[in-house]
């Protein structure tokens, strides 16, 4: 049989997460300029494979998969694998780029990668997405490996599917690997705290910035788009502080209350409902007006180019912390910037899930595990380190945070670069 037709799920804009990578460089090269920036253009390998599967029927289905490594300068590449629809190579090369300089700001020993495969994971049965992921790891099985390139969740996959991965990694190894992958289950050498770490690493990033720009978060109030495995936790992460968070959204709807939710009480609703709608005391409002409530902290934790040139106007959020990657797009930044908020990009905000991934794997290699406490712990620090550096930077040039993160990301990867040097 052919590909089943994916259903295009665009961003707003035709937002082209490569290009929109590409333009991030033009914007810093009048400050750094270097021979790595042309580095970055280049991908180190794109991988394009086609992926066969037998679904329940009996039938066979093929499916379009990828893997990019984007670059492999500070260490093997790092990068999560999506399964869908409409997931195409410049969305993954992108990704995998913003990967690079994600890992990069955080000073861990990864350069990007970004895989998937073009489907809808809804419409296949757990047999069906099973067989397709091992024979789309069998596909990549000498391209990845614990120093090689390390997989994990992203978009439509999750901790069991890691587990395949792994599992198929290991038969065609002869030995089991834990390490080839992160975000697996703890049984399997995962590790505490991996599920919650995107989207308690936004919380910590929202409070080390407020306390940098001076900015009280005693009464403040949040808006989250999104609350799925990284929206949730920001909400729990806010909440356990004293943020009141007025506004959630899922595949359901949104929802609102003035005087805040009882976010563990949703979160038990959610997980009990598999829905948002119906919570005790919650209004229902518009997906969009979410974004252009009157709220202190905005998360937009959903997808690429949620805020653009048609909303960012609106927004009256002092504070918007993208939880998702490229989640404001490049004219939106303009707009905002001009309007006087205070954005935190995704290098920073979304950084907690690969951070804690790096434990992961540090733990693999080591055979040992860290308690949930020392996990949260120590991320809290890496953030905060992280973000001295980025404001060391900031103050320095005289940017915005994203330009800040950006350049020295780049900075430290032109130092790797130059030190390796060329081969041959």
């Amino acid at each position: 049989m052919t590909e089943p037709q994916a259903r295009n799920e665009s961003p707003p804009e035709n937002l082209n997460l490569w290009h929109a990578f590409l333009d991030q460089l033009e914007d810093i090269q009048q400050i750094i300029s270097s021979e790595t920036l042309e580095h970055l253009r280049h991908p180190k390998r794109m991988v394009t494979v086609s992926v066969p599967a037998r679904m329940d029927d009996g039938s066979v289905r093929f499916y379009t998969g990828y893997r990019v490594q984007h670059s492999i300068s500070r260490g093997p590449s790092k990068g999560g694998i999506r399964y869908r629809a409409g997931l195409n190579l410049d969305e993954i090369r992108g990704l995998a780029a913003a990967m690079t300089i994600k890992c990069a700001v955080m000073n861990l020993p990864f350069g990007g990668a970004k895989g998937g495969i073009n489907l809808d994971p809804k419409t296949l049965s757990r047999s069906e997405i099973e067989r397709l992921t091992r024979r789309y790891t069998s596909e990549l099985v000498d391209l990845i490996g614990p120093d090689k390139d390390i997989p994990a969740p992203d978009t439509g996959t999750n901790e069991q599917v890691m587990a395949w991965i792994m599992d198929t990694y290991s038969q065609n190894r002869g030995s089991t690997v834990t390490g080839v992958v992160t975000g697996k289950p703890v049984a399997l050498g995962g590790s505490l705290g991996r599920v919650e770490a995107a989207g308690r690493g936004i919380a910590y990033t929202i409070f080390g910035v407020a306390s940098r720009e001076n900015i009280p978060l005693e009464k403040a109030s949040a808006a989250i788009q999104g609350f799925g495995t990284v929206g949730r936790y920001a909400a729990l992460g806010l909440f356990e502080r004293g943020v009141r968070i007025v506004a959630v959204s899922d595949s359901s709807g949104a929802i609102y209350a003035h005087d805040g939710f009882d976010v563990p009480a949703l979160l038990e609703h959610k997980l009990a409902t598999g829905s948002i709608q119906g919570f005790r005391n919650a209004k229902r409002i518009d997906q969009e007006s979410l974004l252009t409530l009157p709220v202190d902290i905005l998360i937009p934790a959903v997808r690429e180019g949620a805020i653009h040139a048609g909303n960012a106007s609106k927004i009256e959020a002092q504070i918007i912390a993208e939880g998702a990657n490229h989640a404001i797009t490049r004219a939106a930044d303009t707009i905002l910037e001009r309007e006087g908020r205070f954005i935190i990009p995704d290098y920073l905000a979304n950084s907690g899930g690969v951070t804690v991934s790096y434990y992961e794997w540090v733990q693999d290699f080591n055979n040992l595990y860290w308690t949930e406490d020392e996990i949260r712990s120590n991320l809290e620090q890496h953030i905060n380190h992280a973000l001295e550096s980025v404001y060391a930077v900031k103050n320095q040039h005289n940017v915005n945070l994203r330009q800040a993160a950006f350049i020295l990301a780049v900075s430290r990867i032109n130092e790797s670069t130059n030190l390796r040097g060329l081969y041959p």
